[in-house]
């Protein structure tokens, strides 16, 4: 019997029925059954607050650990990221020293060899002034040669126009002064009643001949 069925009994009582001791012990018994519910009700309550407190408890403590193992792990990753950071930061000045002295390496190198080129084209401009001046020299040597070559050789033409003319000229001379000898032998030898001979006359004109080309060949 529930608690409406209490309220029943309760009820009957209160409109004078008969049966009362009855529904009043059944009441009774009802009501220490409740009780005795209510309490095994209160313990298992407090049992099921109790576990649920220590499940609580020991959820916190799983959380608190957790967080204190992130707490730990953040703050290792925290300071690994430091290091990486400073190794970084370090790698990073370094490369950056390596590459300005190898910039200041690479600058130098090109100046010296700027400086170098430069000297090269100095030497190379003073060198081909110096041949040009010396070509010049020369063609200027070679001129002055040809020239006095040239001058040399009408000299030498006028030279030799002058002795073939008085080489011709003496030629003329000696060939009348022989016709004139001819022509004086002849008298003499008609005088001297001997007639002419044309083979002497022949022979004189063969040695005029030959008087005539040695004096041109000398």
């Amino acid at each position: 019997m529930g608690v409406q069925g209490t309220k029943k009994v309760i009820g009957a009582a209160n409109d004078g029925g008969g049966g009362v001791p009855d529904e009043l012990f059944q009441a009774q018994t009802e009501i220490r059954h409740l009780k005795s519910t209510i309490i095994a009700l209160r313990d298992e309550l407090e049992v099921v607050n109790y576990q649920k407190d220590e499940d609580v408890q020991k959820a916190i403590a799983l959380t608190n650990d957790e967080m204190k193992q992130l707490r730990e792990t953040i703050s290792a990753l925290r300071q690994e990221l430091e290091n990486m950071r400073f190794l970084k930061d370090e790698e990073v000045q370094n490369a950056t020293a390596m590459a300005n002295d190898e910039i200041v390496q690479l600058k130098n190198t090109a100046g010296a060899l700027r400086q170098s080129l430069e000297d090269l084209r100095f030497a190379k401009d003073e060198a081909v002034q110096d041949a040009i001046s010396t070509a010049s020299d020369e063609i200027h040597q070679l001129k002055n040669t040809v020239a006095a070559l040239r001058e040399q050789l009408e000299g030498l033409q006028i030279e030799y126009e002058d002795k073939i003319q008085t080489l011709e000229s003496n030629a003329r001379d000696e060939v009348r002064q022989l016709h004139k000898t001819i022509g004086v032998l002849r008298d003499e030898l008609e005088a001297a009643g001997v007639g002419p001979k044309p083979k002497v006359k022949k022979k004189a004109k063969a040695k005029t001949k030959k008087a005539v080309t040695t004096k041109k060949r000398g």
